[in-house]
């Protein structure tokens, strides 16, 4: 606890330094060629799954609604990071104390939407699965619109707590060992307790994703019930790889994100940022590799946009 005499010395800060992934000069150019490419093939692949699902009619049901929300966010979340991240490979990175708060907040809105959005997916595959004569009465558009908008709003809300509580306390340091403005980062640079904003975080961040797991765990225990009750392994085993897609994309998505957050502050290291890289970078550009490699409807979708291209070149 910092006494009066130590506030009355504090230097309050306006703007923050990010320091970056690393400081080794030998490193910086390598990897701001890689994470450039990983930044412009999760925007291209993204955006180009995006426009897939858009313009193919035959995509218009539950799955691909929440597979084209998805695509949106992880565009999204990657642009609000990577950018600034790749400035801190090439020169000193200067981030405004507004610039950092907007970062914060859009960065929590987007990654808190996504855990919902992989939720509903996971009950999308459950309907499919355990009452697939009524998939179609179940899952319509309507219902569908209904939950990515909750999702949106949740991670709204959600975002707005943390935003608020973090820059609400006051910042006497200004290097964030970081390549964003990330909430642990950030406590790190507070003279003051910052027990409230911990508290905050494992409540909240930590009750979000615990029922995020618990949902997709409870829908995954119906599938596997149901899929146990077909008699010929072949099917099984068909039924089974439609949820593969979801189940790597859920795995790497809160593995990581459990890995950077559900643990006390004092737990986090500046220099351990393998999680954060991970779900901001690594995760947003395989995302659309993972849906479309093994997905039919989706490559014959592809196949019949570029025939058509073609076709329309041709002529």
């Amino acid at each position: 606890m910092i006494n009066k005499i130590d506030r009355n010395n504090w230097t309050l800060v306006s703007d923050f330094v990010l320091l970056g992934f690393t400081e080794n000069k030998k490193l910086k150019l390598p990897l701001f060629v890689f994470f450039s490419l990983v930044y412009f093939l999760t925007v291209l692949c993204n955006i180009g799954m995006a426009v897939i699902i858009w313009i193919s009619p035959q995509l218009y049901v539950a799955m691909y609604i929440f597979l084209f929300n998805l695509s949106l966010l992880d565009t999204f979340f990657s642009t609000c990071i990577c950018p600034k991240m790749l400035a801190t490979f090439i020169t000193k990175t200067h981030i405004s104390f507004i610039e950092c708060a907007t970062q914060l907040f859009f960065g929590v809105t987007f990654g808190t939407s996504e855990c919902f959005i992989l939720v509903f997916m996971a009950y999308d595959r459950y309907v499919a699965i355990c009452s697939p004569l009524s998939y179609l009465v179940i899952m319509t558009n309507k219902l569908c619109f209904t939950l990515v908008t909750i999702s949106h709003i949740t991670g709204v809300l959600h975002s707005l707590i943390h935003t608020v509580a973090t820059f609400s306390i006051s910042f006497c340091k200004s290097k964030i060992h970081h390549f964003f403005c990330d909430i642990h980062p950030l406590l790190k640079l507070s003279c003051q307790e910052t027990t409230t904003n911990e508290i905050l975080l494992f409540a909240f961040t930590g009750s979000i994703t615990m029922f995020c797991i618990m949902a997709i765990l409870l829908s995954y225990l119906c599938i596997v019930c149901a899929i146990f009750k077909i008699s010929s392994a072949g099917l099984r085993h068909r039924t089974f790889s439609t949820c593969s897609s979801h189940l790597i994309s859920v795995l790497l998505f809160y593995g990581s994100t459990m890995f950077t957050y559900v643990r006390p502050n004092s737990k986090y290291k500046e220099q351990d940022l393998s999680g954060s890289i991970f779900y901001t970078a690594i995760i947003p550009m395989l995302n659309p590799f993972i849906y479309s490699l093994r997905n039919r409807d989706v490559k014959n979708a592809i196949r019949k946009t570029l025939g058509a291209r073609i076709l329309c070149n041709g002529l």
